[in-house]
């Protein structure tokens, strides 16, 4: 019952956090844990295999990987990452 109880109240937490997160204009990546994330000069090293050229590499609050610089294609861009798997969540091309 307790371990229900505790599953239910975190999984409130983290709807009511994303709900604020969104309300507020913060793009939200993960509620995963830091210890989940992908390392991130490993995640970095991986983007520049792919062609990226990193101007700026950030932490979001709504615990995203972000990236401003440009794509293969060397259009400018600005991408928010999910940090546990990678995806993109938000993509921005200037």
């Amino acid at each position: 019952m307790k371990k229900s109880l505790l599953l239910l109240t975190a999984m409130g937490v983290a709807s009511l956090l994303s709900a604020c997160s969104a309300e507020h204009g913060t793009t939200q990546c993960t509620t995963a844990p830091e210890s989940e994330w992908q390392n991130q000069d490993a995640f970095q090293a991986q983007l520049l295999a792919q062609g990226y050229k990193i101007n700026e590499f950030k932490v979001t609050g709504g615990n995203c990987y972000e990236i401003y610089g440009f794509d293969a294609q060397e259009n400018k861009v600005e991408i928010y990452f999910n940090p546990v798997d990678g995806s993109i969540v938000k993509e921005e091309r200037h």
